[in-house]
Parts: structure tokens; C-alpha cells; sequence
């Protein structure tokens, strides 16, 4: 199923506007009887759908013990579908090592807020920017891995990206689209109308504008986010 451009902007003003998720389609199973609890641990349970910092989004299918030097171990096994992987991880280390749920609305809202932003191009080498870039996409932030996107993105009317920014905006881009797909129930394709039409919000420099006066629009970015932070403390 494909979103037409009222969905998406419906969708979009959802998370943009109210910060709530739109409620989550009910599976068929749901009209049957009540299944039995899932097993949790540290806040996580089995079924769950989590996001892993080095590989994104996962589901814990159980929680296992296997025995490790002759101690016994408690572990979380998630399954990485796109990635078809298989990670175990301690349960008393999940949180430690970066494990979380799902973004909160807040957060998807100010993910959505991310993408529509000014980009931040940094004056520096692209080999020093482009380790950046990975630490974020890395970070398991999701507000992090949008600024990615948002940097990296290039509209029609812009020049190509380069083989190697082209490489950590997909990756940047995936991460976020299974995320918003996760998040929302949608599919692949929806999540990725969703962010492209945020994008496309974005205030886009021409190649001319691009080669110069950087500092100025950085500078005029980091304002017009201070004054965000401040509005949404108030």
C-alpha cells in the first residue's frame, strides 16, 4: 500500500503538530483470547520491538540461559529481519550497551522537526565528517541519525552526492525508515514518504549559495534551534 500526499501530510502533522503516534493497526490475532504475559526483563519483553544502536531496529523473540566459563548467563536473543541476524545480548547489560524501545512520541516529533531543519555542513575534511556521520548513525539516536539524513540529502535541484556520502545516507536513511515504520505500523515505502515530504520542508542551498558563506547559515541554523529549545522549555 502506497500513502497519497493527504496521507502522508495527515501522518506528518500527527507526529510534527501533537507529538502522539497515530494509534497502532490491531493485528487479526488481536480478536482472539488474550495471549499470555511476555516474559520482560529490565523493562524489555519477549515480542518487543527494540532498536540496537549498531543495527537498528529488532524484535526479542525469548529470553535464554546458556551457561558461559561455568556461570550461568540470561540473554535476549533479537532478530534483525532486513539483516536476517540473529544477536544475543545479556539482559543486565541491554541497557549499558545502548538497547532501547521504540522513540517515544516526543522524540519521533522532534525527529520529524530534525529532518525538515536547515542542514549543518561543517567546514571540515569529508574524512572527519564522514566519521562523524557514522558515530551518529551508531548512536542508536534517532534524532542524531535524522541529522544525517538531513545533511546528506540532496533535492533535484542540488548536486549529486558522491559515492561515498551516497553509502551513509542510505544507511542513515534505513535506520530511520524502519524506525518510523516500526513506530507508526507502516510499511518501508510509507515511512519513506513520510521522511521524504519532511525534506522536502527543508530550506534547500543552491550549488551557488552551497560554495559559499557556510559559517553564515550554520550560525542561523544554531539560532533558530536555541530559540526551539527555549519555546518548547516555556
Amino acid at each position: 500500500m502506497t500513502m497519497d500526499n493527504s496521507d502522508v501530510e495527515t501522518l506528518a502533522s500527527a507526529i510534527s503538530e501533537t507529538g502522539a503516534n497515530p494509534p497502532r493497526r490491531k493485528p487479526a490475532a488481536a480478536t482472539k483470547a488474550a495471549a499470555k504475559p511476555a516474559v520482560t526483563r529490565g523493562g524489555f519483553k519477549v515480542g518487543e520491538l527494540i532498536v540496537y544502536p549498531a543495527h537498528g531496529v529488532g524484535e526479542i523473540k525469548a529470553i535464554e540461559e546458556q551457561v558461559v566459563a561455568g556461570f550461568k548467563l540470561e540473554l535476549f536473543v533479537i532478530y534483525f529481519i532486513k539483516d536476517k541476524m540473529v544477536l544475543k545480548v545479556p539482559t543486565p547489560k541491554a541497557t549499558a550497551v545502548g538497547m532501547r524501545k521504540l522513540a517515544e512520541p516526543a522524540v519521533m516529533k522532534r525527529a520529524m522537526e530534525t529532518l525538515a531543519g536547515r542542514a549543518r555542513i561543517k567546514r571540515t575534511m569529508w574524512s572527519r565528517r564522514a566519521q562523524e556521520y557514522e558515530s551518529k548513525i551508531n548512536s542508536g539516536d534517532l534524532v542524531q541519525v535524522c541529522e544525517v539524513v538531513r545533511d546528506l540529502y540532496r533535492s533535484e535541484t542540488q548536486p549529486e552526492q558522491s559515492y561515498s556520502e551516497r553509502q551513509l545516507y542510505e544507511a542513515a536513511l534505513d535506520r530511520v525508515v524502519r524506525e518510523v515504520a516500526a513506530a507508526h505500523d507502516v510499511t518501508d515505502t510509507e515511512a519513506t514518504q513520510l521522511i521524504e515530504a519532511q525534506l522536502q520542508k527543508s530550506p534547500r542551498r543552491t550549488s551557488k549559495t552551497a560554495a559559499e558563506g557556510e559559517r553564515g547559515t550554520d550560525e542561523a541554523a544554531l539560532e533558530a534551534e536555541i530559540e526551539g529549545e527555549v519555546e518548547e522549555a516555556a
